[in-house]
């Protein structure tokens, strides 16, 4: 079990946005291929397959959080300290 624990499940934003691009051109790709494939030999079904397996691939490279998708992390603030009180800060009347 501690084994899948150890894998890392997070993508940052710069790796989302590599990944919908791969996404979007997987799919554009296999269907404009798959469209033409099926109008020469005339067989709607193949269009579907080559579609499918355009899904197929663009899942399994772009849903796992492969390590080409988490490069440029986010460096987050320390939290502030909640016991001090803003100084210089009132309110209006």
């Amino acid at each position: 079990m501690e084994f899948f624990k150890s894998i890392p499940t997070h993508i940052d934003y710069v790796g989302q946005a590599k990944a919908e691009k791969l996404y979007r051109a997987i799919i554009t790709l296999f269907s404009i291929v798959g469209f033409i494939w099926g109008y020469i030999v005339q067989q709607f079904s193949q269009s579907v397959y080559i579609l499918g397996a355009g899904f197929i691939l663009a899942a399994i490279l772009t849903v796992p959080p492969w390590p080409m998708y988490r490069r440029n992390p986010l460096n987050w603030q320390n939290p502030r300290n909640t016991d001090e009180k803003p100084a210089g800060k009132k309110g209006k009347k």
